[in-house]
């Protein structure tokens, strides 16, 4: 994840109704919207993990495309626990 990613996450979790949430150089966020940021950044970053999972399955032999495969769907479990 870029630092670019972390920023567009970070101004997705903060409320668009306020000031911008960067001013004079500092982020001014509540703790809802840093709740919201995490769940962003958790999310984003599950997805990545298991689409490498999916990457791998799909590039290597029958017999490791299942657990390749199975570690991809148990990541993506985690987010609706």
């Amino acid at each position: 994840m870029t630092r670019d990613d972390i920023k567009n996450l970070m101004q997705q979790a903060c409320d668009p109704d306020k000031k911008p949430a960067w001013h004079n150089g500092f982020w001014t966020i509540t703790q809802l919207e840093l709740e919201r940021f995490a769940d962003l950044v958790l999310r984003a970053e599950r997805q990545a993990c298991a689409q490498v999972c999916d990457e791998l399955a799909n590039g290597i032999d029958s017999a490791c495309w299942e657990g390749a495969e199975t570690a991809a769907d148990a990541i993506r479990a985690r987010e609706k626990a």
